[in-house]
């Protein structure tokens, strides 16, 4: 397998798998006023220290964002977990090869089996923001992600950012701040118990 490096300002290194995904629909709504059923949409990342809310940035990166879904409602993320955490930079997950605690050498590897293209775009990484892990190849995300915990802007057009944390910051902290041992792996297992997609006003 290929693995797939996220760059840290530190020198040090975040993997992720390189993976081509579903094209999106690219149906219009009728009447302008209304909001899309995508923009109605948020994920609520339930994790074992609690839950994170995640909007996300229609306008900037809809591929990104459809894949993203879809491998949510699938149930691709339950089970899995935060496999790199660097305080502050951001925390790692989205590698289906985590749901195996006894293939912890080769977290960092797994992904969906295609790659989807960049859509870079002019939101910044700061606190609390979604992008997408990729290798050198700009077109090699998948299905790993991160989360922004400090404000990597030299990331910035560089990695598709395509959401942020509109719930849950005490939360990204305590994954962000937890005990890690090399290769930034958490001590403790930060599950993601599940990843799921929900109207946004049903969130309180």
């Amino acid at each position: 397998m290929k693995a797939i490096h996220l760059l840290c300002a530190l020198g040090l290194f975040a993997t992720a798998f390189a993976t081509k995904a579903e094209e999106p629909s690219t149906n219009t709504p009728t009447a302008p006023a209304m909001s899309t059923p995508a923009n109605n949409e948020v994920a609520v990342i339930k994790t074992t220290e609690g839950d994170m809310v995640v909007e996300f940035w229609t306008d900037a990166a809809p591929k990104t964002i459809e894949n993203f879904k879809t491998l949510a409602k699938k149930g691709f993320y339950d089970g899995t977990c935060f496999h790199r955490v660097i305080k502050g930079f951001m925390i790692q997950g989205g590698d289906p090869l985590t749901k195996d605690p006894a293939k912890e050498g080769a977290w960092g590897t797994g992904g969906p089996g295609y790659q989807i293209k960049a859509e870079f775009n002019d939101h910044p990484h700061k606190r609390g923001v979604l992008s997408m892990a990729r290798s050198n190849d700009p077109d090699s995300a998948g299905s790993q992600f991160f989360i922004c915990h400090g404000d990597p802007g030299f990331l910035d057009h560089q990695y598709t950012t395509f959401g942020k944390l509109i719930k849950g910051d005490d939360v990204l902290e305590k994954i962000a701040t937890t005990p890690t041992h090399p290769q930034d792996r958490p001590d403790k297992r930060m599950g993601i118990i599940s990843i799921k997609i929900v109207p946004r006003d049903s969130v309180k």
